[in-house]
């Protein structure tokens, strides 16, 4: 192979506005057809994104012209489409999160390993060169030695019809917007991380939670405090204090591809901005993703990442303290 032939199980917005368009941009990518359980639906991405119309999943899943799929449905149905996907031969990119348990998550990567595929969650933020910057700051010690890692993401209230409101189809806060917060206390924080403990906040209806505070400590004491929700004025921000300064980054999780990001370190004395050049993790996420599969890379690393996000995931949910809104 020299490209990797695509095909889309779903048409949800994120795959319209994000990760179509940059699938038509990057190398290594070539978009084949698309499906929805609404055929007019597929019909219309198909003309805009200039590729074939499925008709449905189990038809785009049966095509040899299909090397890979890229799944935006809704959480709850991801298990069954992604093992439907691994089980037809074909690669995965799910949108995160993968799954909403460990035990679901553990027997995807299963799969996955025994049939020689790729499963990946689209956790596209970890794909801005903004975080790798970040990351080096700290290990050159720009900020000392660091102590606390604190990030948010929040978002207004949704439509009262969006589908994040219902827990049948894996719908809450914290599968939407609080994986990311975690996923990156794990980057800058390693793989070890504790859940010492969280509150999640209900909604009085709807069976789902809409806003949650979570605490993580490292085996070497630093604590992660993590805020998320869906009925906040928009936020997207994490920072890292030291025990010489503190450095803080807006719009971490969503970032433009146009955007120029600037880094803020401060010390009791000092200020500085650091400004990156603008970065597209949308296209960046899907050539890996592509060179991954075209060139057999070690599957390990991701493999371990899904497991342990989904363990923390999990480990989030069973401590929570629960009130309702």
């Amino acid at each position: 192979m020299h490209v990797v032939r695509m095909g889309v199980l779903g048409c949800a917005s994120i795959a319209f506005r994000r990760v179509l368009p940059a699938m038509q941009e990057a190398d290594g990518i070539e978009l084949k057809a698309v499906a929805s359980r609404d055929p007019a639906k597929a019909r219309r991405f198909a003309a805009h994104f200039g590729c074939a119309a499925a008709d449905g999943y189990d038809e785009l899943l049966e095509r040899p012209d299909i090397d890979a799929v890229y799944v935006p449905l809704p959480t709850g149905l991801h298990a069954h489409w992604v093992s439907r996907a691994l089980a037809a031969g074909k690669h995965v990119l799910s949108e995160k999160p993968l799954t909403w348990d460990q035990t679901t998550a553990l027997d995807l990567v299963d799969q996955a390993r025994k049939a020689g595929l790729w499963l990946m969650e689209n956790y596209m933020f970890l794909h801005h060169g903004q975080h790798a910057t970040v990351r080096g700051l700290v290990t050159d010690g720009r900020i000392g030695a660091p102590r606390v890692f604190s990030a948010s993401f929040g978002i207004p209230p949704l439509n009262e019809a969006d589908v994040r409101y219902d827990s049948g189809l894996g719908g809450g806060a914290l599968l939407d917007v609080g994986v990311y917060p975690i996923r990156a206390a794990s980057y800058f924080l390693g793989p070890e991380l504790d859940v010492i403990g969280s509150v999640l906040r209900l909604h009085p209806t709807r069976g789902v939670d809409v806003a949650g505070h979570i605490l993580l400590a490292a085996p070497s004491g630093v604590t992660a405090e993590l805020s998320f929700g869906f009925e906040h004025s928009y936020r997207s921000w994490y920072g890292i204090w030291g025990d010489h300064g503190r450095l803080t980054l807006d719009r971490a999780f969503t970032p433009p591809p146009a955007r120029q990001p600037v880094i803020r370190i401060e010390s009791q004395d000092h200020a500085e901005e650091l400004t990156l050049p603008a970065d597209h993790q949308f296209r960046n996420i899907v050539e890996y993703f592509a060179r991954s599969v075209l060139d057999g890379a070690d599957y390990d690393a991701q493999a371990e990442a899904i497991i342990h996000q989904a363990e923390l995931v999990d480990r989030v949910r069973s401590n929570a303290v629960r009130v309702t809104a």
